[in-house]
């Protein structure tokens, strides 16, 4: 049995606060066409493998793009005000593929400016966060309008976007590659996939955290 007096410190003391990591993103970081999503989303994986330091949380939402003229702007949906309430100290940010359908391609042009616009926003948050932008998963099979031509066009913006804004790039496009990664529509991660997402992000995070120790 704890003493009375040490229960008492114990409660009073200040508990160790967790590094919050916001995964913003579309469907895919949704965890569409991942079974179980709740628990096998990349987001709730990379959260088991990060351990109990850290508190991921998934602000990703279907169908959601990152152009302000595209048909769901991710700056319109609830996931937006719930991921800067959040206050996060690291934000992933996983949008692109919806933005190559036709309807919102055609916007090509705002695309670098509402990237770097979206990462301002967060970087003036409280926290400061460390921002990471990913590239768009491949496109194995056209569907919904996602195309390969759009997230080929798509790197050189996102990698011009870093540079300029100083932030860490992590490359799914390279990591998650093959058709056993696959939900059988070519566009969505399943299971398997998810969790290479999640591998990847949390190497990169950890690479990150061994470069600040040395």
């Amino acid at each position: 049995m704890i003493p009375r007096l040490v229960l008492a410190v114990l409660l009073v003391l200040p508990q160790a606060q967790k590094i919050r990591v916001a995964c913003v993103g579309d469907s895919i970081t949704f965890g569409a066409c991942v079974p179980e999503r709740e628990k096998n989303c990349y987001p709730a994986v990379l959260g088991g493998l990060l351990g109990d330091k850290y508190d991921v949380r998934n602000f990703g939402v279907n169908g959601a793009t990152l152009l302000k003229k595209g048909d769901l702007p991710w700056w319109n949906v609830d996931a937006y005000k719930s991921a800067t309430d959040f206050n996060p100290d690291i934000v992933i940010i996983k949008l692109g593929s919806n933005d190559t359908k036709p309807q919102n391609w055609k916007n090509k042009a705002d695309f670098e400016a509402d990237y770097k616009a979206l990462i301002e926003h967060f970087q003036g948050l409280p926290a400061k966060p460390a921002i990471w932008i990913a590239l768009p998963v491949p496109v194995l099979k056209e569907n919904f309008g996602i195309n390969k031509k759009g997230v080929e066009e798509q790197q050189p913006m996102i990698l011009q976007v870093a540079k300029e804004e100083l932030c860490g790039v992590i490359d799914l496009y390279k990591a998650v590659s093959t058709k056993d990664l696959f939900d059988p529509d070519g566009i969505h991660p399943n299971a398997a996939g998810a969790r290479r997402i999640a591998e990847t992000v949390c190497a990169t995070l950890n690479a990150k955290q061994q470069q600040k120790k040395k």
